[in-house]
């Protein structure tokens, strides 16, 4: 009986490296019977990370790095930004009824909403490799993340209007002076106030964090009109913005 237990496991563990093995998404076919191209496959899981609808991953699948890297290089990468940036001009100027009191506020993320990290992850994988977060926060510490062209235009346009700015990001408090070094040197400047993650911040997830600031600027008679992130952790949580408005980045997710 030990003896026929045995054979059996081993068949199992066979047959299972097997399958596992012979497992090819260009084999693959959707429940509907429509074949999976790879290009197809990381498409659809690159569009539900913008959608939310998959969560907390650590890595890019293997089979989509290549495609990942290609895409945040890609006019279809602009493109995808510079519609997110239109949309937000469109709602500041039909739907915003600002009052100019000095209490009319938006808030911008910074990594993958005014500076890119694309620089970084082409160096490591383009997210194929868990994030680490001492190796990205040298890299920032260095000041050389390039401007989102389309956020820089739009930053600009908002200062003309009189809204107070708030830049709300999820670095430390330590890149304090590397990160003005940065924004400064490719054009961004007259901000309102630089919000960074204290050590007290640190016991608050993402997005925890920023909703706090949200409810403390609101409690300070701001009203925040709009969010650009690229991140849902930008935008979840109350007190919320009036609208939000999310960048594409599909190379890391931050709760």
């Amino acid at each position: 009986m030990e003896r026929l237990l045995g054979f059996l496991l081993c068949f199992s563990s066979f047959f299972i490296s097997a399958t596992l093995a012979d497992w090819n998404i260009l084999n693959e076919r959707t429940k509907s019977g429509l074949k999976i191209s790879l290009k197809s496959y990381c498409e659809s899981w690159r569009i539900n990370v913008e959608l939310h609808n998959i969560q907390d991953f650590t890595v890019v699948p293997e089979e989509c790095v290549s495609y990942i890297g290609k895409y945040v290089a890609s006019s279809q990468y602009h493109v995808d930004s510079e519609r997110t940036i239109e949309e937000c001009r469109l709602y500041l100027s039909t739907s915003c009824p600002l009052k100019k009191d000095g209490r009319d506020a938006w808030l911008f993320d910074i990594d993958d909403t005014l500076l890119s990290t694309v620089p970084y992850f082409k160096k490591h994988h383009f997210g194929g490799e868990k994030l680490n977060l001492t190796s990205l926060e040298g890299w920032v510490s260095k000041g050389k993340a390039p401007a989102l062209e389309h956020s820089l235009k739009f930053f600009d346009e908002l200062k003309s209007t009189g809204v107070q700015i708030f830049l709300v990001s999820s670095r430390r408090e330590h890149l304090r002076s590397a990160t003005i070094d940065n924004l400064v040197d490719v054009g961004y400047h007259g901000w309102t106030r630089l919000i960074l993650r204290g050590p007290d911040d640190e016991l608050n997830e993402v997005q925890q964090y920023k909703a706090n600031v949200r409810k403390q600027l609101i409690s300070n008679g701001y009203r925040i009109w709009g969010i650009v992130g690229d991140q849902y952790s930008s935008f979840e949580g109350l007190p919320s913005a009036r609208r939000s408005f999310k960048l594409p980045n599909p190379l890391y997710y931050v709760s």
